[in-house]
Formats: structure tokens, C-alpha cells, sequence
């Protein structure tokens, strides 16, 4: 059964921005969701959730029609502009979360998956007005791997990281996939999605324009980098 199955979706504002998109997130695997901003990805990822009705078209979530609310009992979702209460601890909005998912709060858990962040274990007692940019991002990640969620689906998880937390998280989802869970996340950082991701889609000018492997893209415009490929897609459109 897909994690996540796109029928047909299509939705309009002052103009069309999604026009009948469709793919399927199979389990097992990173899927990497490109476009230029404004495209459409964070209304489709909207449409997901539930937080938005498409004019068209279903998207099921684990066989379950997103309308439901049990669809999304095994979603994890981290928006891009990621705003937790400063008035709590980090340890507090942990545990709050995993609230959600039946779960207790595991010190010895967090702690592990904060080193593999990069982010110091101690900062959990500190209230999160504190934090910097970076650390509250990694904060929303470490409650996402904490789920343990089937599903997660991060908008722009790399946003506030540095070189070397971006290459944490990279191990990170890569460990999170090999235990058996499904990534879908968007990125303008194309050179991390040509590294961890098994399937991408190209959103531009509200269709799919590119469903498949990013080695098949590069492939497609005789190009060794994802960058390149993109430009080169969006520019014969």
C-alpha cells in the first residue's frame, strides 16, 4: 500500500497552481519534491493535511482518503517556518508532541538523535527562547524521528542548518528510511536531494513535468549535477 498517493489533484487561486498532478510516494523511500517557490509545492503539501480542499481530485495517505482524520495517524509533518511555543522547554514541546503519537518522552533516545543533529542534549532543559535559528529547527526534526511516524513530510528541512548540520540530517534521514519509514520533503537544495533522495517530481507551471529517479533526470539533459538538470528542464517547458 503507498504511503502517499496523488490522484489528479488541481487547484486554483487567481490562477492555476496545481493542474491534475499526480504520483505516488512509495514505502521505503526519500521522495524529493522540486519547484521554483511559488509553484504550488506548500499549497499541495496543505491539500495533504487536510489544511486546504483541492478543486479536484483525491490523495490517499496509507490507503485512507486525507479527508479522514485517521489518514493521518501515521503522518509526521514539519512545516518550513517551524514556530514552537518559546515559553516551553525543548524537553516540554517533545513531549507534547509525542503526545500526539502515544508515546513517552525517552532521554536516552533524544539523546542519540541530538548528536546526530549535532545538537547539544543539554539544551532540552533550556527554555526555547534561547535557541538560535538553527537549534529550533533541529528541535522540530528531533520530535519528527522521535514519532516515529510512517510517514514524515518536511517543507524546506535544511532551512537555518549550516554545511554540518545539513549533512547530519542527511545521515539522519537516510537512517530513518533504512529502518523501514518514508521521507517526502521539498528543498531548494537540489545537490542534498541528488544525495539521499530514490524519486523526485518537478513541479512548474502547475503540472509534473519530471516523475522518476534523479539519476534519470541528470541523464535526461545530459548533465551531472540536479541543479543544472533543473534549469534545463524548467527552461525547455
Amino acid at each position: 500500500m503507498s504511503p502517499l498517493k496523488i490522484s489528479n489533484i488541481s487547484k486554483s487561486f487567481s490562477k492555476q497552481i496545481l493542474d491534475s498532478v499526480s504520483f505516488d510516494v512509495k514505502q521505503n523511500e526519500i521522495f524529493g519534491f522540486i519547484g521554483l517557490n511559488g509553484q504550488g509545492k506548500t499549497t499541495l503539501i496543505k491539500i495533504i493535511l487536510d489544511l486546504l480542499d483541492a478543486d479536484f481530485g483525491e490523495i490517499k495517505i496509507f490507503g485512507v482518503t486525507k479527508i479522514l482524520p485517521e489518514s493521518r495517524k501515521k503522518l509526521c509533518y514539519l512545516p518550513e517556518k517551524f514556530q514552537p511555543s518559546v515559553n516551553q522547554s525543548g524537553e516540554e514541546f517533545l513531549k507534547f508532541v509525542l503526545g500526539f503519537y502515544g508515546k513517552k518522552f525517552e532521554r536516552k533516545k533524544a539523546e542519540v538523535i541530538c548528536k546526530n543533529l549535532d545538537l547539544s542534549a543539554e539544551v532540552l532543559s533550556q527554555k526555547i527562547a534561547k535557541y538560535s535559528k538553527g537549534m529550533v529547527q533541529k528541535l522540530g526534526l528531533l520530535a519528527v524521528f522521535l514519532s516515529e511516524a510512517d510517514l514524515v513530510i518536511l517543507d524546506e528541512p535544511m532551512s537555518g542548518l549550516d554545511p554540518k548540520a545539513r549533512i547530519a540530517l542527511k545521515r539522519e534521514l537516510l537512517s530513518y528510511k533504512n529502518s523501514g519509514k518514508t521521507v517526502f520533503f521539498t528543498s531548494h537544495i537540489l545537490s542534498d536531494m541528488d544525495e539521499i533522495c530514490d524519486s523526485i517530481a518537478v513541479l512548474h507551471e502547475a503540472k509534473i513535468s519530471y516523475l522518476g529517479t534523479p539519476k534519470a533526470f541528470k541523464d535526461k539533459h545530459q548533465v551531472p549535477d540536479l541543479d543544472r538538470a533543473f534549469l534545463k528542464e524548467i527552461a525547455a517547458i
